[in-house]
């Protein structure tokens, strides 16, 4: 895995601009297909998505990254109280600034930052998951919440809140929420490999059960028939998150609608190369090649005007 740590923030808390560009190089540098969706964002909000980026890559490092060993409940509660300095408006190091200033220009609320540390809680403790509900609340809190934090800056279309048939709250929360889950099912798919290395299933067990492929064959790497059928079943359940947050992206705002549908249908991408590479996760990476990303951005501009 790439480590945050090759990029090393300002020794001492920066101005607003350098922290800002600190998160805009991280993020380019470990997750080039999100950084290409927020480069259609117009500059404030893509800069906001920057800096909530850079925070949630810190978080999953505590239990995922170059010091995840030393990293117990006592270093959760401690992240969590950096958090709640961040949200009163006191920056601790350089990268806060950027999130300290984006907590000012737009309505970002705290829950979904403090659920996603919950769902490191439960990396310290489970490598398992027994059922697809149990995986379903883990993917939530690490990757859903990344849904609702994004909502508050991509802003939704005010047409809708004043129409009047409007009955209820337009605002696409659950579908902010399957686009993340979504991701997370990719996430898991495409690094199973990586993930067994270290131990780690992620595929519930009763999916695995369901088509008789043992825990061993996963550690092992056995790519057959049955695992094959396996990953079908996933990347359907994949793909029907990715239909459920399509729904939504109509009831953003409208210089959002662009870029969220170009970051849906790039990740949504990685699944088709799974399929192609004969849903082979344990001896290559599936990845959108670059030339194929840029396929997608006239279709994904077609869509927001469309749908």
């Amino acid at each position: 895995m790439l480590q945050l740590t090759r990029l090393q923030p300002p020794r001492s808390l920066a101005s607003t601009s350098d922290a800002y560009e600190y998160c805009r190089r991280v993020t380019a540098e470990y997750s080039k297909t999100f950084y290409l969706g927020t480069m259609l964002m117009p500059p404030e909000k893509r800069r906001a998505i920057w800096a909530i980026y850079v925070w949630c890559r810190r978080t999953d490092e505590l239990v995922d990254g170059p010091n995840a060993s030393q990293t117990t409940p006592e270093t959760l509660d401690c992240w969590e109280e950096h958090l709640n300095s961040i949200f009163a408006g006191r920056p601790i190091d350089a990268p806060d600034v950027a999130l300290v200033d984006a907590l000012e220009r737009f309505p970002i609320e705290i829950q979904p930052f403090r659920d996603m540390i919950d769902g490191q809680r439960m990396d310290l403790y489970r490598s398992r998951y027994e059922t697809f509900e149990e995986l379903r609340l883990y993917c939530y809190r690490v990757a859903g919440t990344v849904g609702l934090m994004s909502n508050a800056v991509l802003g939704f279309d005010d047409c809708l809140r004043t129409a009047p048939w409007a009955t209820a709250t337009p605002e696409p929360t659950d579908e902010a929420i399957a686009l993340g889950i979504a991701n997370q099912l990719t996430n898991i798919l495409r690094d199973v490999g990586e993930d067994a290395q270290r131990g780690r299933i992620y595929l519930p067990l009763e999916d695995l059960a369901l088509f008789d492929y043992s825990e061993g064959d996963l550690l092992t790497g056995i790519n057959d028939e049955r695992w094959q059928g396996l990953m079908q079943f996933q990347i359907r359940r994949a793909r029907k998150f990715y239909a459920e947050a399509q729904r939504g992206i109509s009831k953003l705002s409208a210089d959002a609608r662009w870029p969220v549908w170009a970051a849906l249908m790039l990740y949504q991408g990685i699944l088709g190369v799974i399929e192609r590479n004969n849903y082979d996760v344990f001896s290559q990476r599936a990845y959108v090649a670059q030339s194929k990303k840029f396929l997608y951005l006239p279709i994904a501009w077609l869509r927001a005007q469309a749908l």
